[in-house]
C-alpha cells in the first residue's frame, strides 16, 4: 500500500514552540490565560487560538513572520524529505499554527517545493485586528487534521506530531510517531506511537521497516 506522511509543523517541524510562542510574546496575558486551558482540553482549539490570534494588530503581521524567520527547525527534515521524494510518499504538513509562519521557515530553508502541500489557518490583516480565516474549520478545531486526512483515502497514513493540536491526527493515522505532549495524551487513551526526536530517527525507522 502506498504511504503518505502527515507532519505537524510548530514544535514538530520546528525545534522550539514557534507558533505558542509567537501568541505569548504578541498576545502575552491572554496567552497565560487561554493556553492552559487549551492544553487541558477544556477550551476547544478552535475557539481558544481564534481568540487569540483576533486580539492582535493587523499592524504586527510583519512582526509575527519576522518572529518566525529565526526559529530553528529540527535535525534531519531536509534528509528525511529527500528519502520521501526517492519513495514517491507524499508530505503534508497540516498546522493550527498560521500559514504565513510555515512557509517563512520552509522558504529559508529551501525546502519549501519539497513538501505536498500545506494546510493552515490564513489571516486577513486589512482591519484593526488579525482576522482568522480557515477552510477546514470544524467544531473544535481551525484546522481538522483528521478531516484533511480523510481527503487520502486508501493510503497508509503516518502521522508525526508533539501536542495537543495533533491528537485528531494521532488517532486517524496508521502509524504515529509522537514527542513530548502527545505523548502524555496518546498513553491516556492506550494509543499505540513511537517516540522520536529528530528527522533521521524517523527516515531510518521507515527503512528498516521496508
Amino acid at each position: 500500500m502506498s504511504k503518505t506522511v502527515f507532519c505537524d509543523f510548530d514544535g514538530t517541524i520546528t525545534a522550539v514552540e514557534t507558533f505558542a510562542g509567537m501568541l505569548k510574546e504578541f498576545a502575552p496575558d491572554l496567552s497565560a490565560q487561554i493556553m492552559p486551558q487549551m492544553y487541558a482540553r477544556t477550551l476547544s482549539l478552535r475557539r481558544g487560538v481564534r481568540q487569540l490570534l483576533e486580539s492582535i494588530p493587523s499592524q504586527k503581521y510583519a512582526d509575527i513572520l519576522a518572529y518566525a524567520e529565526s526559529k530553528p527547525i529540527r535535525p534531519g527534515l531536509a534528509e528525511f524529505l529527500a528519502f520521501l521524494q526517492e519513495q514517491s510518499i507524499p508530505f503534508i504538513i497540516i498546522s493550527g499554527g498560521i500559514q504565513g509562519m510555515i512557509e517563512t521557515v520552509l522558504k529559508r530553508e529551501g525546502l519549501l517545493d519539497k513538501v505536498t502541500a500545506i494546510y493552515g489557518v490564513n489571516l486577513h490583516t486589512q482591519g484593526e485586528y488579525l482576522q482568522v480565516h480557515s477552510d477546514w474549520e470544524n467544531e473544535t478545531e481551525l484546522v481538522a487534521k483528521a478531516l484533511i486526512m480523510a481527503k487520502y483515502s486508501g493510503v497508509e497514513t503516518i502521522a508525526i506530531g508533539d501536542s495537543v493540536t495533533d491528537i485528531t491526527m494521532a488517532r486517524r493515522a496508521d502509524l504515529v510517531f509522537a514527542r513530548d505532549r502527545l505523548i502524555d495524551y496518546l498513553q491516556s487513551e492506550n494509543q499505540p506511537y513511537i517516540p522520536w526526536d529528530n528527522f533521521f530517527e524517523i527516515r531510518e525507522y521507515l527503512l528498516l521497516r521496508d
